[in-house]
């Protein structure tokens, strides 16, 4: 891994180095520059609480951003020394401003690097057709701007996952893929560079109006990201407990008229806190994260698994019987006990957790409760119950 990132920085060093000596900026370029790196600070200001949320529910896979749209124009219109300048500008101002320099600074640095080499890469094509390449019009200008842009996002997008992949080894490789709508945002954001360099061309006035208008993009494309990143634990992936509550109590409402029922168990790790203790936090989220995977593959789709905080967890099973609900609690718990977590310990050596072990208590609507609060009351009971009669299995609250 260590090879790998420095090889991707050596690279887009040299690649500047080259750049820089061969071709050194126009004066004419100069406002092109400082437009666009104008543009790119005011955008990040606009948006900088989506992006923030967004960066830590991001964590494991890529993160999409529409700061593209002005390195993609770069691009197209500055020579590479002026579009490096900008890209440092950029990522500086993100990790200063946006992330208020909680991000760790060399992996904001290998991804500038990968962006370093997909523009180079992007701009080595466009020289195949012109060295103008605003000025190559009808298809093959067509074709040279949709050659640029998928170089550009392919060369970004292999770099980074092939980051993710190795030092997540320990999931499953497509999960370093992200979402799909992500990429889209990428893409979206390379055409609406590819406007802007022209406009910026022929009209460089009207780009302040281009500005409201990725703004508006902006906003309206991740504010559905934004949604579920703020009510997402960022250590496990998981609903928070607030969103847990929420839908918990449309569920019940909704189960009140249908004359349904709905299933609660509350989860708590036996002797999490030893694990801390012997192999350190770093180790500890991993466990987390590996319980948090196991209650998801444990229950159905439509079933809502959340963290309540520390190692305790919460899972809400639509109708369901106590047999039922029983059952699923059982088998969350042999999950539990099987995983086989390869987790590095505060020397920095690998070290496998195993014999994890979980106390479950289950209550279900309407027998042990009519409202959710008594219903969390009851489970909360019967974990405790649970943990009272030994640890490592399943309580059923009374019935009423």
């Amino acid at each position: 891994m260590l090879a790998y990132v420095v090889t991707v920085g050596v690279s887009a060093s040299l690649v500047t180095v080259a750049t820089a000596w061969r071709t050194p900026a126009e004066t004419l370029t100069w406002p092109l520059f400082l437009l666009l790196a104008g543009g790119a600070v005011l955008h990040l200001e606009a948006a900088q609480g989506i992006e923030r949320i967004r960066e830590i529910s991001r964590e494991g896979s890529p993160h999409a951003h529409m700061q593209s749209v002005w390195l993609f124009a770069g691009v197209l219109v500055l020579p590479m020394p002026l579009l490096v300048a900008l890209i440092t500008i950029s990522y500086l101002h993100a990790w200063l401003r946006v992330y208020k320099r909680r991000a760790v600074l060399f992996r904001k640095v290998f991804s500038a690097a990968t962006v370093v080499l997909a523009c180079a890469a992007a701009q080595l094509v466009l020289r195949t057709f012109s060295n103008q390449p605003l000025d190559v019009d009808g298809p093959v200008g067509l074709i040279a701007l949709t050659s640029a842009g998928l170089v550009y996002w392919l060369v970004n997008y292999a770099l980074v996952v092939g980051a993710i992949v190795m030092t997540n080894r320990d999931q499953p490789s497509r999960a370093a893929l992200g979402n799909a709508s992500d990429q889209l945002i990428i893409l979206a954001s390379i055409g609406l560079g590819s406007v802007l360099a022209i406009m910026m061309s022929s009209r460089p006035w009207l780009t302040p109006l281009l500005l409201l208008t990725v703004l508006a993009l902006h906003m309206g494309l991740l504010l559905p990201q934004f949604r579920v990143a703020a009510r997402t634990d960022s250590k496990t992936g998981l609903v928070d407990a607030t969103f847990w509550h929420d839908v918990a109590g449309r569920e019940i409402e909704r189960a009140r008229r249908l004359l349904s029922t709905v299933g609660v168990l509350i989860l708590d790790l036996d002797h999490f806190k030893q694990i801390n203790d012997t192999y350190g936090h770093l180790a500890g989220d991993k466990v987390l994260r590996a319980v948090a995977d196991a209650l998801k593959h444990s229950v159905r789709s439509y079933d809502l698994v959340g963290r309540f905080g520390g190692e305790e967890f919460a899972v809400l099973l639509p109708g369901v019987s106590t047999d039922e609900v029983r059952a699923t609690a059982e088998r969350i718990r042999f999950e539990i006990a099987s995983l086989h977590i390869v987790a590095v310990d505060r020397l920095g050596r690998e070290q496998v957790v195993s014999g994890l072990t979980a106390s479950v208590g289950a209550a279900v609507f309407p027998d042990n409760a009519t409202d959710l609060s008594p219903l969390l009351l009851a489970a909360d009971e019967a974990l405790y119950q649970a943990k009272n009669n030994g640890r490592d299995r399943v309580a059923t609250a009374a019935a009423r």
